[in-house]
């Protein structure tokens, strides 16, 4: 089975943590360290980010990550290399979150064949049209048992949500807003009627909620809302900061709690 749905099977809906950090930062080599200190701490999944020039999606924080790691010289071939060294440690399910052009540069075949041989579960290619996704990607990804993430925003209409749900499987990435990544302090009246909207849908997938989340009140909104929190932009800048990852993961568990 595969591992994203193995865990949504076994802890379903109990407050899972999902963390994002960006492949090649704060070093080229830091990957397996990163993941290494991840797993200790008990994170439930996490998504690895594949470093590209034009993040559109991302906020300040997540593109300046990109830059370096760009230089820094990570490349998805690195990536790879870097996963299938440490695929016999790492047993939580590994995410790749990427764009669309570095995916098609590397191919799309050869890309799921590597994802499968690496230990990767699924990926989220936040500007991959769904069309190109049902009738291209999906029939390759399902040959090799990955599962492909879509997201949904408060702007997204509820035909189009069952669509979705309809047609993919592992979990839905449930966008807190409809602005690019970034850590916000609180989720204000609009965001939680969203989330019980989406709540009261009752959908076949689970869900996730991303996109600001930093402290304690917006983990606390997200899990009681969907399945769990993924937090990119405030672990990405812990980590920038920090270059160890068990003392960016010791400040944000700090930020979470107080």
């Amino acid at each position: 089975m595969n591992k994203i749905n193995k865990l949504f099977l076994e802890r379903g809906d109990h407050r899972l943590l999902s963390l994002y950090f960006c492949a090649g930062t704060p070093t080229l080599e830091s990957t397996a360290d990163v993941l290494r200190a991840m797993q200790r701490r008990g994170i439930d999944f996490v998504e690895v980010g594949i470093p590209f020039s034009d993040p559109l999606a991302d906020g300040p924080v997540i593109q300046t990550a990109a830059t370096h790691a760009l230089r820094n010289g990570m490349s998805v071939a690195k990536l790879f290399q870097q996963l299938k060294a440490v695929k016999d440690e790492i047993t939580m399910p590994l995410i790749l979150m990427g764009y669309l052009n570095p995916i098609l540069h590397f191919g799309l075949e050869r890309f799921c064949q590597q994802c499968q041989e690496a230990g990767v579960s699924g990926m989220i290619i936040p500007d991959l049209p769904f069309n190109d996704y049902l009738e291209q990607l999906k029939p390759v990804a399902d040959r090799y048992d990955l599962r492909v993430i879509m997201l949904i925003t408060p702007e997204t209409s509820e035909e189009r949500i069952r669509f979705i749900d309809d047609h993919t499987d592992g979990f839905i990435y449930m966008v807190s807003s409809a602005s690019t990544t970034g850590a916000q302090q609180t989720f204000d009246e609009q965001k939680q009627d969203y989330f019980r909207r989406i709540d009261a849908m009752q959908l076949r997938n689970p869900r996730m909620i991303g996109f600001g989340i930093s402290n304690r009140q917006t983990l606390e909104s997200a899990q009681q809302h969907a399945a769990g929190a993924i937090i990119g932009s405030k672990f990405v800048s812990l980590l920038e900061e920090e270059k160890d990852p068990e003392k960016a993961l010791d400040r944000l568990f700090k930020a979470l709690s107080d």
